[in-house]
């Protein structure tokens, strides 16, 4: 994978490993208020991060730019591409549009995603994720905001087939908060947050950790304030030719973890799909070819 299709917070999660000591405490110091930290002097990043002024030029350079004012240049355009509004968006893509049909393009930028994506997740953390949702001892609660409460909803429904105890919070902020009444230390969140990221998902968040829930987050390449807080995060490529994110990549990890999950505890989840059959065919609810 080449560095141009990493974020800078990617090329810092990779080369961890290869800083020093006092590189890798500048490498925290960026990723706690990302991308805005590396905005300001060198010298004001260097105070911040409590590191000389040479330790922000030579990791500038093991990240692969030539100076500072190249690394803050890529910086201020992840920025901008973080915080675009769909007009935006749809107007940065026309202008550099390629030739052919929009179905091939389309495809192919979905692709990319999923190939990008992919590469980002660690088959572990993935591993702990499902764990975590299909443990039956711990209460499961699904968010999303405006767009991905689509994401969420598409989560909850099949995990209340899955597993019991499974709550769905609504997204709207003068509701959630009666859902954290009862949350208890070890409790599972799944939230979903995406550019524009919302305050709200931000504050129920905090809440949540607060009272020691375990918190997994997907969110986009450029990554939700949630990634602070969260025990597990999944940065998904979300950008296509279109005024709108892509969830096709973020879907896909979402249908990968259902079918994990279900796994875990299969004799179980199969008992309550044939439990909620007979309900179905109690009520009538879909028609019965014979």
């Amino acid at each position: 994978m080449s560095d141009a299709t990493l974020t800078i917070s990617d090329r810092i999660h990779n080369g961890l490993d290869q800083l020093t000591r006092a590189e890798r405490q500048l490498a925290h110091s960026i990723l706690e208020n990302y991308p805005v930290s590396g905005l300001g002097p060198l010298t004001a990043l260097a105070r911040d991060a409590q590191v000389s002024t040479p330790t922000v030029a030579r990791m500038v350079q093991k990240l692969g730019f030539k100076g500072y004012a190249e690394f803050q240049a890529e910086l201020r355009e992840e920025l901008k591409a973080k915080v675009s509004n769909p007009i935006a968006k749809h107007d940065t893509w026309a202008e550099g549009a390629p030739s052919g049909h929009v179905l091939n393009r389309f495809t192919d930028a979905v692709i990319d995603n999923i190939r990008l994506s992919l590469a980002q997740v660690a088959p572990e953390t993935f591993d702990a994720a499902c764990a975590l949702v299909a443990d039956r001892e711990r209460p499961l609660y699904v968010v999303g905001g405006r767009i991905t409460h689509t994401m969420a909803e598409y989560l909850f429904l099949h995990m209340q087939v899955v597993r019991p105890d499974v709550t769905h919070i609504q997204s709207t902020s003068n509701t959630w908060p009666h859902y954290l009444l009862d949350v208890q230390p070890g409790a599972v969140f799944v939230i979903f947050d995406q550019r524009r990221y919302e305050n709200s998902t931000l504050k129920l968040a905090e809440i949540a950790h607060a009272k020691g829930a375990k918190i997994i987050l997907f969110t986009d390449q450029w990554r939700s304030p949630v990634h602070s807080l969260a025990d597990l995060c999944f940065s998904t490529r979300i950008v296509v030719p279109s005024a709108w994110d892509s969830a096709v990549t973020t879907l896909l990890l979402i249908e990968t973890m259902i079918a994990a999950a279900q796994d875990q505890n299969w004799e179980g989840t199969r008992a309550r799909m044939e439990t909620l059959e007979d309900m179905f065919d109690q009520t009538k609810l879909f028609r019965k070819f014979t």
